[in-house]
């Protein structure tokens, strides 16, 4: 599958290990930068989603999304988890809840854009607890640039899989293929975000760490069971 992301913000905050370790399935390790978790909201806007050689379907192609998201590994591999997806479109919330197994969640949204501010809303609808919502603006303020190895915004950012597991706990990684996340230093202003209340996290206190990308494209492969990759490279 292909897709692109627009006006990207990463919004991270660092939190306990002990905070993250309910929301994981058994299998899947937490994975921390000096030994801290951290957790992460992410608004953007989606456009050109596609099946490999396959025209963008009406309905399905363009779309805002925010998410809520961790950091785990499995088998020595990084990749990220997410605690919940909210996105205005019931089509793709259908294919990626049953195709990849991923906590997608019905929502009213607005992106706009205006003079580089980016201001985006987001109220849940469904399934679940209505109302949660997120609402916010955000810009960036510097030049765009790959982040360096070895620093916290790389290891934010890099990340080439998603987890997902089924409702049996069994768990499956999809490989994600991307050029370096073109990050720019960005400002914010939150005037509501219940997304981590939702998942019983106390927003933490501290200024979050603020990354913004512009736009990106992604290739992302079908999902394959964790123990079946693990029980392969054995192998080999």
């Amino acid at each position: 599958m292909l897709q692109r992301w627009h006006d990207l913000l990463f919004i991270h905050w660092p939190v306990s290990v002990e905070v993250i370790r309910p929301h994981l399935p058994g299998s899947l390790h937490i994975d921390t930068f000096d030994g801290q978790a951290w957790v992460g909201v992410v608004p953007f806007r989606l456009s050109g989603i596609r099946l490999r050689n396959c025209p963008p379907v009406p309905g399905f192609s363009t779309f805002p999304e925010i998410n809520v998201r961790t950091y785990v590994h499995a088998g020595e591999k990084p990749g990220v988890w997410f605690l919940s997806l909210d996105a205005d479109s019931r089509l793709a919330i259908a294919v990626a809840r049953a195709w990849y197994r991923l906590p997608y969640f019905s929502a009213r949204m607005t992106v706009s854009s205006d003079d580089g501010v980016v201001r985006f809303f987001s109220v849940r609808h469904r399934p679940g607890p209505p109302g949660v919502r997120f609402v916010g603006w955000y810009r960036p303020t510097g030049e765009a640039a790959p982040a360096e190895p070895g620093t916290l915004a790389h290891w934010l950012t890099e990340r080439y899989c998603l987890y997902s597991a089924d409702a049996a706990g069994a768990v499956y990684r999809a490989e994600i293929h991307h050029a370096p996340w073109p990050l720019q230093p960005a400002e914010a202003g939150v005037d509501a975000n219940a997304l981590l209340a939702s998942h019983g996290i106390d927003p933490p206190r501290e200024p979050p760490l603020l990354h913004f990308a512009k736009r990106l494209d992604a290739v992302f492969w079908s999902p394959e069971r964790v123990s079946s990759l693990c029980a392969l490279a054995e192998l080999y």
